[in-house]
């Protein structure tokens, strides 16, 4: 496998001596961020409405969504497990169920982070399903029983029926096992089809040439999926991943219609408290003047239509 690096040369990943820092001594001089998480907002979802035809969009927890768009119902690096590699529990249920889950045709993968590629999951949802992955991530879902995988290198596409998906650069970094460590690639996924332009962003730190990048080669994003949370502490956390002034920011470069808020209130992977990041997502937006109807704090199991 070849070694990747991020646009700017970079592999943002941190070493056994910074986690010792973070998780050791940072606890013992006081540095560490402990508060209290408040419950994450949710509605109730049977998953009825998402069987209908026109697009729409489920925010199902962390960076999964399960959408409906150019004929496909999409899920995103889904994760329906009470835990990450039964280590990391969950904070909040699924905003719905997988068995409430209609048949999901075209599955996406952003990179091999075990919070984001979940194999137990990927199990369940099953070898129906196409999966579209970055380059040299496929042996995992092989492995796992998983045939139909396309792999895609950035800026690479592949139509199934009239939904486009191009894999897009992500500044972020992978590892599954400590000898694999930047071995497989990793990024972002637009989606494109008659009914409107969704991009997801998968695991990504603040580059502004890369949004700005792609934005420009798709300028008519609807609907951006960034994230917005596991941001602290910034030292260990801002090389790989966006805090909520850095999403609005990026909400700008792309020139996106609405940004849908991930990748927060799920796992408490980080230090801060899980409903933090929303809160400062509205602050930001409102110091920046944004119209306030362009952004989409989505609730745990919250259904909304795409148009």
């Amino acid at each position: 496998m070849p070694l990747y690096t991020n646009l700017d040369g970079t592999t943002p990943d941190k070493g056994p001596l910074d986690i010792l820092r973070w998780q050791i001594t940072d606890r013992l001089t006081g540095k560490r961020r402990r508060e209290p998480s408040r419950p994450t907002p949710r509605r109730e979802n049977d998953g009825a409405g998402l069987r209908a035809l026109a697009p729409h969009a489920t925010w199902i927890g962390h960076a999964t969504w399960v959408f409906r768009l150019g004929g496909n119902l999409v899920a995103t690096d889904p994760i329906w497990s009470d835990r990450i590699q039964a280590a990391v529990p969950r904070f909040a249920p699924p905003g719905v169920p997988l068995d409430r889950v209609p048949e999901i045709d075209v599955v996406t993968v952003s990179h091999a982070h075990y919070d984001h590629l979940d194999l137990p999951t990927l199990r369940r949802i099953g070898p129906r399903a196409r999966y579209v992955v970055p380059r040299d991530n496929a042996d995992i879902l092989h492995g796992a029983g998983l045939r139909d995988v396309i792999e895609l290198g950035w800026w690479e596409s592949v139509d199934v029926g009239e939904l486009r998906i191009t894999l897009v650069p992500a500044q972020h970094w992978s590892m599954r096992l400590p000898w694999d460590r930047n071995r497989r690639l990793w990024g972002g996924f637009v989606f494109e089809s008659r009914e409107g332009c969704v991009y997801h962003a998968g695991d990504t730190a603040m580059r502004e040439e890369t949004f700005r990048d792609i934005g420009r080669r798709f300028p008519e994003i609807g609907w951006a999926m960034l994230p917005i949370g596991a941001y602290d502490p910034p030292w260990f956390m801002q090389p790989q991943h966006m805090g909520p002034e850095e999403a609005a920011r990026a909400f700008e470069l792309l020139g996106a219609e609405r940004l849908l808020a991930m990748h927060w209130g799920t796992f408490r992977l980080t230090d801060e408290p899980l409903h933090e990041p929303p809160e400062r997502l509205r602050a930001e937006w409102a110091r920046r003047d944004l119209d306030r109807a362009r952004l989409w704090i989505l609730d745990l199991g919250e259904t909304r239509p795409l148009g």
